[in-house]
């Protein structure tokens, strides 16, 4: 079995209730920036931002209105980092045309030596639909056609060509081409129509923070789909985790955090792999950048060899 890769979703650039610590609302682009260096240093196999066009206020209380756009953050943080690969963790590609994406998303591959994962989902909030001018009742495939016009628009040709029901191109040329030959689509969700878009469309899979108990079956009706459609291509299966903190925290980390040992926390991340999952997604409990930073370091020289 293949080894346990992992990745981590940046603090700062977006800022839910669900998940931000304190620090982070005083925060800004130095955080940002020694953070994904860190990242960059113990081993991560990607660092992740997500995609928001603007808040409507019903939901600012609990979403927050930080969030960093991910094409221009991702390629910021591509300048200061070496080897980490950039995630749009994910990008809602139905509210722009392909062909802008292409653009966008091209440039940061081209410019960052090849280090894009472009990962994308329907989106969940009505109001930046229709402030786009976006059908959001037909999100679903909106987003299905816009996979198949970016699958064309960031391979290899020149002047790529898509004729469906919604997006008509060709003979329009962009350059530069994606570093890569294949920009790899992994595609974000868990409802229904999500694992099956990702089983048939996608190069791998971002759940929505499942818990452990219903990837089993997810994974499953991902294999199966994908069997019935004859596709072999390997399929990269994600995981969100629960919360982290490495070692014994000296203040309240929450019900739901991992922690303690090295080995008691790579032992419990080993379950994920005997599920089927390529890679997890991290989170660490801190109360300041340093203390983040130190978590960072600490589970990439101690957790993440003993997670094989």
């Amino acid at each position: 079995m293949s080894r346990l890769a992992y990745g981590i979703q940046l603090p700062v650039q977006s800022q839910s209730t669900l998940y931000t610590e304190r620090w982070e609302a005083a925060a800004g682009p130095a955080d940002l920036v020694e953070t994904a260096r860190a990242v960059d240093r113990a081993g991560f196999a990607y660092l992740a931002c997500c995609d928001h066009v603007a808040i409507p206020r019903r939901l600012a209380p609990a979403m927050s209105t930080v969030w960093y756009d991910p094409v221009a953050t991702l390629a910021h943080l591509a300048a200061v980092t070496e080897r980490v690969r950039l995630l749009s963790h994910v990008a809602v590609v139905g509210l722009r045309h392909p062909l802008l994406s292409a653009k966008q998303y091209a440039t940061l591959d081209h410019l960052s030596g090849g280090r894009l994962v472009l990962g994308v989902g329907a989106g969940h909030v009505r109001e930046e639909f229709e402030v786009l001018d976006v059908d959001f009742d037909r999100r679903g495939a909106v987003l299905d056609e816009a996979i198949d016009a970016l699958r064309s628009a960031l391979g290899p040709e020149e002047f790529p060509e898509h004729h469906g029901k919604l997006y008509d191109f060709a003979d329009l040329g962009q350059r530069p081409r994606p570093a890569q030959e294949h920009v790899p689509i992994w595609i974000g969700g868990s409802s229904p129509a999500a694992v099956r878009r990702a089983a048939l469309k996608g190069d791998g899979w971002l759940p929505q923070g499942d818990p452990r108990d219903r990837l089993p079956d997810r994974i499953g009706r991902l294999k199966a789909l994908r069997e019935e459609a004859g596709i072999e291509a390997p399929l990269t299966v994600g995981a969100i985790t629960e919360p982290l903190y490495v070692g014994r925290a000296g203040w309240d980390v929450g019900r739901r955090t991992l922690s303690g040992a090295p080995e008691e926390i790579a032992a419990s991340l080993r379950a994920y792999r005997a599920m089927g999952v390529h890679q997890i997604q991290v989170r660490f409990r801190s109360r300041s950048r340093s203390e983040l930073i130190d978590q960072i370091g600490a589970f990439g020289a101690e957790v993440a060899p003993r997670l094989d």
